[in-house]
């Protein structure tokens, strides 16, 4: 990789420290765009700790827009463009804080293992190699985290970096010593077998390895080109290592009775037996043992069974199906709540418990070749049929590896992203089209609804046609109208499922003091309640009703850290919760005509010990070209409201010898607002009497300030001018720094979490917000065909026809532009006699009562949580918890909680009813 030239280069060779931020900035960057450039597997990564990496980019004034590697953390600074960025440069790179063993100084190379559960963005960031070498050549330290990338999917490749290599613990029979092997999960097994002999210093022919999950001899592995993650090998499982003479013996393998232990044949079996062959179980359901059709290319995968189904055989007592768990094979807590659920859903069971070859597509292009169709087919025949084993998914988790990369590694994902993916895998692999025809799509031309919806939805089917179709898909009405000429589009589109935003109702009590720009009074504080997960543009409607704004002034947003101006708030859409607990707001009130002037930034400085002190002012220069007599004017118009008078001169206005309103008896001012002109001590007021100094955007720098220098605005980058006041003794007998010291907190979480009150909203209040008319973003628009452009249009959804089954999906998790958040809002949902027929326009006869019977929870905040699942055995009508491979008996009463993520709906027919002879008590779900 080339490594553009910084300009600074040493006599032996190494390159020296750049000569500014900017330049490093550039370097970075220019690397990061070369590597870009160039993806390609093996190029080398670097893991880098995030808490450092901020730092850097605080540094050289990297801002939210121009973000270098990857996300971004959610609790990580950002920067305006117009902000005052003022940071030190980082002291050596720290990655202690990721890796195992952080505070040992003696751990090198290879056995330098990162802590597990890290996030990327939040808490590591990666760059890449020629970034690095540059990092460690500014700034050294470590430790050296190298990763490789690899090349994921079979059908939808992406490149990716592997963070977590696969980690095996190598058994050795001879004497049960136990050692820790780390490869890549796309090393071969010829590979694998190379480091243990390597490290066993035996010769290969000599060597058997086995895959031994859950101490249990699974399959004898094989030299090979066939990759670890092929062969369904897990992070932290065990491999067994045996001699191949056999005089090392060793109990492990064994049953009780000493002899070797059943294995499982690593090659399919070639049995003529239908899928649903097999023996018939007493819960009424057919066993299966993943006999494929003869010569199908499908089967080689599946041959290798999901642990725990060997358990179910006739020797074992068979209890009725449904209740058994899913193994945690490393954070795939996710992928084990939603398959409950989808493994609970009448019709998938009955589908998938008969004989569905038939059905089975191999030759759609959108598919997977029917290879995830069966992987799950085959999971669900053996929770039914394993009474309480917990089944161990390594066949079907491999499967989803190979054909959504984004679901590979042992990283924690979203429940409802893995739902969404095989509910459109199934359909595409179960397709009963296996030629899709081309449909021209009409547009509605003010036909009736009935006669466009009809045409739509057998288009549709004329394309798609599942057992996914059948029971999952319904059909909403999208209307959209120009807001120019007013045309109206209407389409009829399909769905899966309803993700619906969650109006909150949280509020959040802030304080922000109020500074003014043009110093007619001192600092004041106000308290307002705004949203939880509202905007700034909230906070500042807020802060203007308490403060009294008026019509011709405006406010703005600062964020102080470390008595600094970190950034200004002046984009209205930030969320408030990127506002942390240890960050303070200040606003600056000035008039609007003058917004748009250049600002005139002042900090504070201890003029004997040279550090910087409370929170900084900002006003502004009213002409385009300022000298430094307009800066000093300017500086000591802001400061008038904290000169402290004499007791003589004190009036009823004053308190605690400082001026409350600005006001002086004696002052011959014909402005009341300010105190400018007024008489203290003998000193004019025009007089600045604290020395000023010119700073640059890091006021790490200073230089001298002279009167007669002028400033143009053009010239002042972001129309921004910075100084520096030096504070000494004798300033602080004429002002008091009090008001500029103690800026109270935004945000005390203990306390707050006493005052906030959490209100309970209803289903039917998500769906109501799923439904509002609301016009199109300014990056969604619509092409309006009348006027031949892109419009913003209005768009509203309705629901036309609902399936059998329906999936709702709380928006519990918001990204924004600055931010990841998760809404832990609690949702009324109701349990049985969900009437939705209120929100249905067609009138086909069906009926629109649901009754739940799933749920996928969600627990904790992003990235650190996990995920369980409700599910309902429909026959025994009785809920069960479903927490990876513990499994446990629930009351109803309790499924309802503040962690509910996907609920799950199922129709309730209308002649059930009847023959219950119900009497109609079905509610709404308001």
């Amino acid at each position: 990789m080339t490594i553009p030239d910084s300009g600074c280069v040493m006599e032996n060779g190494a390159s020296c420290l750049p000569c500014t931020p900017e330049e490093e900035k550039k370097i970075v960057t220019d690397l990061r765009n070369e590597s870009e450039r160039n993806l390609k597997e093996g190029n080398l990564y670097f893991v880098i700790s995030s808490s450092w990496f901020r730092k850097w980019e605080r540094y050289v004034g990297i801002d939210g827009d121009e973000n270098l590697i990857g996300n971004q953390s959610s609790d990580s600074r950002h920067i305006n463009g117009a902000s005052s960025v003022v940071a030190e440069r980082p002291g050596p790179m720290d990655n202690s804080d990721i890796v195992e063993n952080g505070s040992d100084s003696d751990i090198k190379g290879n056995d330098i293992q990162l802590r597990r559960m890290l996030m990327e963005g939040q808490d590591y960031v990666l760059v890449p190699q020629g970034v690095w070498e540059k990092l460690h050549g500014w700034y050294k330290g470590g430790p050296e985290l190298p990763r490789k990338m690899i090349l994921q999917g079979v059908y939808h490749k992406k490149f990716d970096v592997e963070v977590y290599p696969l980690c095996l613990k190598l058994i050795d029979s001879r004497d049960e010593s136990q050692s820790t092997i780390w490869l890549s999960r796309k090393a071969s097994l010829t590979e694998l077998f190379q480091k243990v002999c390597a490290l066993k210093g035996i010769e290969q022919d000599k060597v058997r390895i086995w895959d031994y999950f859950n101490k249990r001899k699974y399959a004898q592995l094989s030299v090979s080109n066939k990759t670890l993650e092929e062969s369904n090998l897990q992070m932290d499982q065990d491999i067994l290592l045996e001699l191949v003479d056999g005089h090392q013996s060793s109990k492990i393998g064994m049953d009780s009775t000493g002899n070797d232990l059943a294995l499982v044949s690593l090659e399919p079996s070639r049995s003529p037996l239908t899928i649903a062959g097999g023996p018939t179980l007493s819960n009424g359901h057919s066993g299966y043992r993943s006999n494929l059709y003869p010569g199908s290319s499908i089967g080689s995968g599946l041959a290798d069974m999901d642990d725990g189904f060997e358990a179910c055989n006739s020797a074992r007592k068979v209890e009725k199906g449904g209740l058994a768990g899913l193994q945690n094979l490393g954070n795939t807590c996710f992928m084990n709540s939603a398959l409950q659920c989808l493994v609970h859903t009448p019709p998938l069971v009955e589908y998938f418990l008969k004989d569905y070859r038939a059905e089975i597509n191999t030759d759609n292009p959108l598919g997977m070749h029917g290879e995830l169709a069966l992987a799950f087919g085959d999971l669900l025949r053996k929770l039914w049929s394993s009474g309480r084993t917990a089944i161990a998914p390594r066949v079907f988790k491999g499967k989803l590896a190979r054909f959504a990369p984004q679901f590979s590694g042992y990283n924690q994902h979203d429940s409802q992203e893995l739902l969404a993916f095989l509910l459109d895998g199934l359909h595409e692999d179960l397709n009963r089209v296996k030629q899709k025809p081309y449909i021209e799509m009409k547009d509605s031309d003010g036909r009736p609804d009935e006669e466009v919806a009809a045409e739509c939805w057998k288009n549709h089917k004329a394309r798609n046609d599942s057992v996914i179709v059948d029971v999952c898909q319904g059909q909403y009405k999208s209307t959209l109208v120009c807001p120019v000429c007013s045309k109206i589009s209407i389409t009829f589109d399909p769905f899966m499922y309803l993700s619906l935003p969650l109006p909150s109702t949280i509020t959040r009590t802030m304080t922000v003091t109020v500074f003014y720009g043009d110093g007619s009074r001192l600092p004041m504080s106000f308290t307002v309640s705004v949203l939880k997960n509202g905007f700034c543009k909230d906070l500042l409607l807020a802060l203007g009703t308490a403060c009294g704004l008026k019509s011709d002034e405006s406010l703005m947003l600062a964020e102080v850290y470390e008595n600094k101006i970190y950034r200004y708030l002046e984009m209205p859409l930030e969320p408030l919760a990127s506002i942390k607990d240890d960050e303070q707001i200040v606003a600056f009130r000035f008039q609007k005509k003058e917004i748009g002037k250049t600002r005139l930034v002042i900090f504070h400085r201890w003029q004997e010990k040279a550090e910087l002190f409370g929170t900084p002012l900002v006003t502004y220069l009213v002409a385009d070209q300022s000298s430094g007599a307009d800066i000093e004017a300017a500086v000591s118009k802001v400061l008038s409201p904290f000169k402290k008078i004499s007791s003589a001169k004190a009036h009823v206005g004053k308190e605690n010898g400082i001026l409350l309103d600005g006001l002086d008896e004696e002052c011959s001012c014909s402005d009341a607002q300010s105190v400018e002109n007024a008489e203290l001590e003998g000193t004019s007021c025009r007089d600045l009497s604290i020395p000023l100094r010119l700073t640059d955007d890091r006021v790490m720098n200073f230089n001298a300030f002279k009167k007669d220098t002028l400033f143009e605005s053009g010239k002042i980058i972001g129309k921004l001018l910075r100084v520096v006041l030096d504070w000494t003794d004798k300033e602080q007998e004429l002002y008091d720094s009090s008001y500029l010291k103690d800026i109270p907190e935004v945000y005390k979480a203990g306390l707050a979490a006493k005052k906030t009150r959490q209100e309970a909203i209803s289903l039917s209040s998500c769906l109501d917000a799923f439904l509002i008319e609301e016009p199109l973003g300014p990056d969604d628009m619509w092409y309006c065909p009348r006027c031949k452009e892109h419009r913003q249009a209005i768009k509203k959804l309705d629901l036309w026809m609902l399936p059998e089954i329906i999936v709702f999906h709380l928006k519990r998790f918001t990204y924004g532009r600055y931010l990841k958040n998760k809404i832990d809002t609690f949702v009324n949902f109701p349990i049985h006699d969900l009437d939705l027929s209120k929100y249905v326009m067609s009138k086909d006869g069906q009926s629109y009562l649901y009754e739940l019977y799933a749920i996928s929870n969600h627990y904790g905040g992003l990235g650190g949580g996990h995920y369980t699942a409700y599910a309902k055995l429909i026959d025994e009508n009785r809920w069960y918890h479903f927490d990876d491979s513990h499994v446990s008996a629930v009351d109803e009463s309790d499924i309802k909680t503040s962690a509910a993520y996907l609920l799950f709906y199922k129709r309730v027919r209308s002649e059930s009813k009847v023959e219950a002879g119900e009497a109609s008590h079905s509610h709404s779900i308001s």
